[in-house]
């Protein structure tokens, strides 16, 4: 499994880098992509360098669309490039997995319609779906977050969507999320 992130600089870095590192773990490739420039910086600093740009990659080998939250989203919302993207997504049935923020694009983008989902709650919008207040929903191929705090719960249920439930339980296993 194969899966692109797209990010900008304000990219919110405990959902970015905590979803990459759990996915990591369970063996999914996760590439972390720069819409414009190599070098990005987090909302709270974190400075990533050497990143493959959007223009060098094919988007249509990947499996899964992640899309982490920050103030990223509203320029991630406003690139058509962006959004040909996630409709390229959804339109040929493969995951799209957003967290915070980024499920606010995908309600813009009227992909929430008839979707059991969630998000940052001060974001939740009338998107013509079922908003659930949960840490992490999923709806087929649609895995959504509420928030920062969220980013471990999504990103095992994207695990475990992607990889099955064996392989999100030994990773869960691997970092002692059941403690004692």
């Amino acid at each position: 499994m194969k899966v692109l992130c797209i990010l900008t600089n304000n990219f919110e870095e405990i959902e970015a880098i905590g979803t990459y590192a759990i996915l990591s773990r369970g063996k999914v490739l996760v590439d972390l992509v720069s819409l414009h420039d190599e070098e990005l910086t987090g909302k709270y600093g974190l400075h990533i360098t050497k990143l493959k740009k959007l223009n060098e990659i094919d988007y249509k080998d990947y499996d899964c669309l992640f899309i982490a939250g920050g103030s990223q989203y509203i320029e991630l919302e406003h690139s058509e490039t962006f959004k040909n993207i996630v409709k390229y997504f959804f339109n040929n049935d493969k995951y799209i997995a957003a967290i915070c923020a980024g499920p606010t694009i995908l309600g813009h983008m009227g992909l929430l319609k008839n979707k059991n989902y969630t998000c940052f709650n001060s974001m939740n919008d009338n998107f013509g779906g079922n908003y659930i207040d949960k840490y992490a929903v999923r709806d087929g191929k649609l895995i959504t977050g509420k928030s920062a705090a969220a980013t471990i719960e999504f990103a095992f249920l994207l695990l475990e969507s992607l990889m099955g439930k064996e392989v999100s339980e030994h990773t869960k296993e691997s970092v002692f999320y059941y403690h004692n």
